[in-house]
């Protein structure tokens, strides 16, 4: 077989996996396309069948040969030693940053569009993110083996939103397919790898090795682990990973089948392991020698988010409303990219008169020392998105009666939290006008008390009403309603247009032409 080696002025290039970020609405079927692509059962493992991580996973992509020659030549797939590597993103709206990150990271994007829905909300927002990074894309039409399905309607739908695939006045390449079937899925693979041909996908293995930080958790066994993307140069073992202020060594890592390897070249997701702390999901990451070089490299990144960090402390405590109901927060979550999502909603749901302040936030479950910092802040709301409550903090939690929750769904954590943080804002009392009269006539006044004869203007007037007393609409007192009546008859309530005689208490006297407005104090 003939290497395709390609000599640059920046060294010897060779082809490397095209790395491809998996984009669409939720349930357009993205994470079940590559479930069949891996031939594993990914979509009912996630909870409330959408996905809710950024996962990374390679694929031997087969080839199609011919056995004899002719036209009834058998044709089979076979294995080819291509690789690919896929990124699942997610489609619920909570996870933008995640989906961005798969855009930013990838070599070539698909679309996935429902051929039963056509293009949603999630669709053209992660078209503007391949836009945006001016990633080559094309579209998977999902879901064709469905009744309802229809492909130049789809197509049509597509258009509508100035997605233009072939054949409908555009160079979109268009590939129908079945996750169900199998229709489809090989001329997809087929078409990524034509597309990163087109577009020279290769790396120089001998280059300082760099990529990303797709995902960061905590691992039960193995400590703090992250999914990295190498971009250029070969990772390989005896050095240091440094990503901003989180440094690993190389020495135990693993590809995504969990199989222990020595290196990993360009366009491969592998999973490290023994960081210091979590790192950012999103970072970039480089290569340190020596573990001495990569605590001087992430100390000096920590001395200069200090600053910054104490500026935007400052910055939000100015533009804090004085009146607003402070309260305290405490998130944790699986992986850093959740975290970050879950960050985003909270920014975005803070109701009015509300100022939420993050006192802590982490991967993993939550544990004694999380409560602990719960405990030193006033009235601080918990919340876990795909954790656990540890044995040894939960009798802290019940003994304390501190509000925690957590969850497994994104959408039933946010409306939770929404409702949460609603509770806590700052209650008013509001004047409501329940109705309002004239006063013809005044019968008898002695001290703070008269007995006076209206009529109702506008909604009712009842017993023991407050009211409001105005003259040529300037209030000038109140007062209260102690009788009602009508033709001599007592009565509890009178009702608009009706005429009334009412014994009222007031320090301030009444006169004929004023305007009366019962009112009642509500707290809003």
């Amino acid at each position: 077989m003939k290497t395709d080696i390609k000599r640059t002025a920046e060294g010897v290039k060779r082809p490397r996996p095209p790395v491809v970020a998996m984009m669409g609405h939720i349930d357009h079927g993205k994470s079940t396309l590559l479930d069949y692509i891996r031939k594993t059962n990914l979509a009912e493992h996630e909870a409330g069948g959408i996905t809710q991580h950024l996962g990374a996973y390679e694929v031997a992509v087969p080839e199609k040969r011919a056995e004899g020659e002719g036209p009834s030549a058998k044709k089979e797939w076979r294995e080819s030693g291509r690789t690919i590597t896929f990124l699942d993103t997610p489609g619920h709206e909570a996870f933008r940053g995640i989906r961005a990150r798969g855009a930013t990271v990838a070599d070539i994007a698909v679309l996935v569009v429902s051929g039963e829905e056509g293009a949603k909300p999630q669709t053209l927002e992660a078209l503007r993110f391949i836009q945006e990074t001016k990633t080559p894309f094309l579209v998977a039409l999902t879901k064709i083996d469905r009744p309802s399905a229809d492909i130049e309607r789809t197509k049509q739908s597509l258009a509508e939103h100035q997605i233009f695939v072939e054949g409908y006045g555009g160079d979109v390449p268009c590939v129908p397919l079945s996750s169900k079937t199998g229709e489809g899925v090989g001329e997809l693979l087929e078409m990524i790898l034509l597309i990163a041909e087109l577009h020279d996908v290769r790396a120089d293995t001998e280059a300082p090795p760099r990529g990303f930080i797709l995902e960061a958790d905590i691992d039960k066994t193995k400590g703090i682990a992250a999914t990295l993307l190498v971009k250029e140069g070969t990772v390989r073992k005896g050095a240091f990973i440094v990503a901003e202020d989180a440094y690993a060594p190389t020495r135990c890592f693993e590809d995504m089948a969990g199989t222990p390897i020595k290196e990993a070249g360009g366009g491969r997701p592998v999973r490290v392991f023994c960081w210091n702390k979590v790192p950012r999901a999103g970072a970039e990451f480089h290569i340190a020698a020596k573990k001495s070089t990569a605590e001087t490299e992430t100390r000096e990144t920590r001395d200069r988010k200090g600053p910054a960090k104490k500026q935007a402390a400052a910055k939000a405590k100015e533009e804090g409303e004085e009146n607003n109901a402070v309260v305290p927060l405490i998130l944790k979550a699986d992986t850093a990219g959740s975290l970050e999502a879950l960050e985003q909603e909270v920014k975005m749901r803070i109701p009015p008169k509300v100022t939420v302040k993050i006192i802590h936030k982490g991967v993993g479950g939550i544990g004694e020392g999380d409560l602990k910092v719960a405990l030193c802040a006033q009235k601080p709301i918990i919340v876990g998105f795909n954790v656990q409550l540890d044995a040894s903090a939960k009798g802290i939690a019940e003994r304390h009666t501190l509000q925690l929750a957590t969850f497994d769904v994104i959408y039933k954590l946010t409306e939770w939290l929404e409702e949460a943080l609603r509770s806590r804002a700052p209650k008013e009392l509001v004047m409501e006008t329940s109705g309002g009269a004239r006063v013809l006539k005044i019968f008898s006044a002695e001290k703070d008390r008269q007995i006076l004869g209206g009529k109702v203007l506008q909604g009712a007037l009842a017993l023991g009403d407050e009211f409001r007393i105005l003259r040529r609409e300037v209030e000038i007192g109140k007062g209260k309603i102690r009788e009602l009546q009508k033709f001599k008859e007592k009565i509890s309530i009178v009702q608009k247009d009706a005429e009334f005689g009412a014994l009222v208490s007031s320090a301030t006297a009444v006169m004929p032409g004023d305007r009366i407005e019962s009112f009642r104090v509500v707290e809003k």
